[in-house]
This record gives C-alpha cells, sequence and structure tokens, in this order.
C-alpha cells in the first residue's frame, strides 16, 4: 500500500506524522504532478517498481506550491521515512537547510547541485547533454524542411544543458539546419503548462519546424499532442513517450530518474551518502527509447549513426560541450 498525502492543513499534517514508528521510503516530486507523463512520472514509477519488488510502501506528496519543500522534508524526518527521496533541482537548498538537523535521515535529490554535501545526502545528476546530442541527430536525419525546434520548461541551466547537447547534435549532422529555440516561461509553472507548449509548438511549426524536442515536464504533452495534430515529427523526454502519439513521436531522449529512484529505496539505510552521482550514456542513466511505437520511423542508417555516436561519446571521441562549462552553448543562442 502507498500513502499518498498532500497539504492541506492540519489533517494533512497529522496523517504524515501518524506512522512515524515506520521506517518506510518516502518520495517528494517536483511541481508539475506526478502524473506529468515525464519527469515525475518517471521518479514514481521507480518507487512502484521498488514497491512491487519488495512488497514495501512509501510515503508520497505532491507539492502545490515552492513554499512546501522545507514542509514536507521536516514533515518525513520527523515521521520516521528512511531515505527521503527528492525530485527537482530546487529543493536542493531546502535539504541543505533541514538535513543537519535531522542526522539520522537520509535525504536524497535528483538533478539538484550543492557546493559542499551534506554527510547524510546524496546528490544524483544526470548527463543529459549527451542523451539530447543523439535525439538532436535523429532530428536533423527525419527532418525534411531544414528546420527543427526545441521547446524548454523554465528557463533555467538544467534545461539550458538539454537544449544545447540537442543543438550540437543537430548540427553534427548537418551545419546548415535552422533550430527555433523557446523556453515556456520563468517560474514552476512552466513545468506543467500544455496549453502554453501547444502555443509554442505551433509557432514554431509556422516557421518551418517538423520535428520538436520538448524538454518541458507536463508542458511537453502540449507539445508533442500539437505535433501530432500538425503532422510532424516530435521527440519526448524523460520518460519513454513514444507511446503518447504512435507514428509521431520519433524518440524519447531517456533520462533514468526511475532507475535513481528503485535504488535508492533498495539501498535504503544502507544509503552512501555524503556523495554526489552523475549518470550518463556510459553508466546507461540517458539514452534513447526504441519500441513498436517508434521502429518505423527509425532506419537503419540513423541507429547505426546514433549508436557509433554513443560509443564515441563514452570513448572521448565526441565532446559533447556543456552548457554549465561556461554558462553559454556554441552552436545556440537562447
Amino acid at each position: 500500500m502507498t500513502f499518498r498525502h498532500k497539504f492541506l492543513g492540519t489533517a494533512a499534517t497529522l496523517a504524515l506524522t501518524a506512522g512515524a514508528a515506520l521506517a518506510e521510503p518516502a518520495l517528494i516530486y517536483d511541481l508539475g504532478g506526478k502524473f506529468d507523463k515525464s519527469f515525475n512520472e518517471a521518479a514514481f514509477n521507480g518507487a512502484q517498481r521498488w514497491a512491487e519488488e519488495t512488497g514495501g510502501s512509501y510515503r508520497e506528496i505532491e507539492l502545490q506550491s515552492e513554499a512546501q519543500r522545507e514542509q514536507a522534508l521536516r514533515r518525513f524526518a520527523e515521521a520516521g521515512s528512511n531515505p527521503v527521496v527528492t525530485t527537482g533541482f530546487a529543493i536542493a537548498s531546502a535539504i541543505e537547510e533541514v538535513a543537519p538537523d535531522y542526522p539520522d535521515t537520509k535525504f536524497v535529490n535528483i538533478d539538484g547541485f550543492l557546493p559542499e554535501i551534506p554527510e547524510n545526502v546524496q546528490m544524483i545528476s544526470f548527463q543529459e547533454h549527451q542523451g539530447s546530442y543523439l535525439v538532436g541527430m535523429m532530428a536533423a536525419m527525419a527532418s525534411e524542411s531544414g528546420t527543427v525546434g526545441f521547446i524548454g520548461g523554465m528557463d533555467v541551466p538544467l534545461i539550458r544543458h538539454f537544449g544545447c547537447g540537442y543543438a550540437q547534435g543537430v548540427k553534427s549532422v548537418d551545419e546548415d539546419i535552422e533550430i527555433i529555440a523557446n523556453m515556456t516561461g520563468t517560474t514552476p509553472a512552466a513545468w506543467n503548462d500544455p496549453v502554453k507548449g501547444s502555443e509554442l509548438a505551433k509557432a514554431q511549426v509556422s516557421q518551418g519546424a517538423d520535428v520538436i524536442y520538448a524538454a518541458a515536464g507536463g508542458t511537453g504533452v502540449g507539445v508533442l499532442q500539437t505535433a501530432a495534430d500538425e503532422d510532424i515529427l516530435s521527440i519526448g523526454v524523460d520518460s519513454n513517450q513514444n507511446h503518447l502519439h504512435p507514428g509521431k513521436v520519433l524518440t524519447s531522449m531517456l533520462k533514468r530518474v526511475d532507475v535513481a529512484v528503485y535504488n535508492a529505496m533498495k539501498a535504503g539505510e544502507d544509503l552512501a551518502t555524503g556523495t554526489s552521482q552523475v549518470l550518463g550514456l556510459a553508466e546507461e542513466g540517458v539514452g534513447v527509447a526504441m519500441d513498436e511505437n517508434n521502429e518505423a520511423l527509425v532506419s537503419d542508417e540513423m541507429m547505426a549513426a546514433v549508436q557509433e555516436a554513443r560509443q564515441k561519446i563514452i570513448d572521448g571521441e565526441i565532446d559533447v560541450v556543456s552548457y554549465y562549462a561556461n554558462d553559454s552553448c556554441p552552436v545556440l543562442n537562447f
């Protein structure tokens, strides 16, 4: 059984602390909703896999506002949850504040960064630019118009990191391909605005884009829907989104948040903390989704090129420049 809680006042607080004697893990989703069909849903799938394999249960919460981050961390720690797994870069600062107050609780953050990692915290990040490079290659090879698009969610370095890798992959195939890039917004609402995603997709189609990569959480659902409606191709992100529009989603850039959550819950109180993990192509932390929903769209030539580039990135023969390296992208101006 999975316990689901939302902070709706005193009743929710009491419910959360009621099981203080239990040492269940807990999962805090980033803003945008558990079933965003992307980042948060990947985290949910990892937790569900752990629960199904072990017969265990976990607590979870879908935050409704930024202000609830620290409160959620403290309530789960006080309730005896261990470890407390969190998703999204924005909660990292709250963990930095809360973790020292609960030295017996282990905290995990996926996607965040802390200059100094507390002894009871594990940080997990991904080399999104590597996986995005591969789907950028696929976008360029599939494009017939010579114009492709990128739609990000909240305009933050993490999403520019996705876009920068994508642009390098596109340009590695054809330097002359035009890349149109848009961000959805500058607040957390940008992660869950499929209407705005649809509007941006329509605007890019009007400018000639015939393949659009959406790295925008729940907003991306609107991008993929509009791409299908406009009879162009889209590229999903984080979770495998190929099934949302079979034959219209070229591929999805997999970011194995599910594996990170599963591994953290499996480790439990034995989790190695005071450490950071960075998962890229070599660790199979990112990749390209292939299944029956997109196999007809991906030629043998395209797949061979992707596999070759993947190995060259792992071997260091191809250096995909990180946006974080100098807060800019060599082939794309946001």
